[in-house]
């Protein structure tokens, strides 16, 4: 379920409020026309959102489902980040970057929203969000990357949903974890979903898979037991792409599937 008429007109004009305030942003080196700019392309087509070379995957694959569940919500989160320097989440936790970071400089291949957005939710999870003891150890261990209960932290501070579950598909249970996920975003939820990109998007299978990248579940998933093969597509590197693959590949470069209803 996406934002209907109604509410993308309201975020429309919200965002018309924030082009003609005189509050001055508190991240130095952000242009205020740009962030605009780029604020009405998301409003558009929440594909433009792009984690550009930054290992942001994650917090993009958040976003994005933002924008297309509550556009206004987004445009108010990113006004209040641009311009005071912080936000309340939907628990009414106050998320605000470092000052280095809303220092620092533009020189990074990102559009200058995302860059704003995203950094802060990746600068932020390591404090808000206690490692969980019972994931396993390879997930605990891999560095620069959000965390499956990172991911389920932000569907419930992000998002708004109340019930979050998580699918592992480690050693078996693919095909019922994305079962699952498609049937939650029937019923209006959302699904993440942790894959090898190498193995699932860019056809250069690694001599081993290991989980290294978050996607949105578009749903749309098709299993062809007879012809061995899966199709689904799914939001990453700000677009929307079309996997399809044989069932062995699908098994073994997909990790875990996180949810949100």
């Amino acid at each position: 379920m996406t934002a209907n008429s109604d509410i993308l007109r309201r975020a429309e004009i919200a965002i018309t409020e924030f082009e003609d305030s005189k509050i001055s942003g508190v991240w130095t080196g952000l242009d205020q026309q740009q962030i605009i700019t780029e604020l009405r392309s998301r409003l558009v087509n929440p594909f433009n959102i792009n984690q550009g070379t930054q290992p942001f995957c994650g917090p993009a694959a958040i976003i994005f489902e933002l924008i297309r569940k509550n556009p206004l919500a987004y445009i108010q989160l990113c006004r209040n980040l641009f311009q005071i320097g912080g936000f309340h989440t939907q628990t009414n936790r106050w998320i605000s970057p470092p000052q280095w970071l809303q220092e620092s400089p533009l020189n990074l291949q990102i559009p200058q929203v995302d860059w704003m957005v995203l950094s802060t939710l990746r600068e932020s999870e390591n404090m808000i969000f206690p490692v969980d003891p019972n994931s396993p150890q390879l997930l605990r261990n891999l560095a620069g990357m959000t965390k499956p209960w990172e991911i389920a932290g932000w569907i419930k501070e992000i998002l708004g949903y109340q019930t979050v579950n998580y699918r592992n598909a480690y050693l078996f249970g693919d095909l019922e974890a994305i079962e699952t996920a498609n049937q939650m975003i029937q019923s209006g939820g959302v699904a993440f979903a942790l894959i090898n990109d190498s193995g699932l998007l860019l056809n250069q299978p690694p001599v081993f898979s290991y989980p290294n990248h978050w996607v949105a579940l578009l749903g749309e998933i098709e299993i062809n037991q007879n012809s061995n093969l899966i199709n689904f597509k799914v939001y990453t590197w700000g677009k929307e792409m079309q996997i399809t693959v044989d069932l062995k590949t699908f098994k073994t470069h997909f990790w875990e599937v996180v949810t949100g209803i």
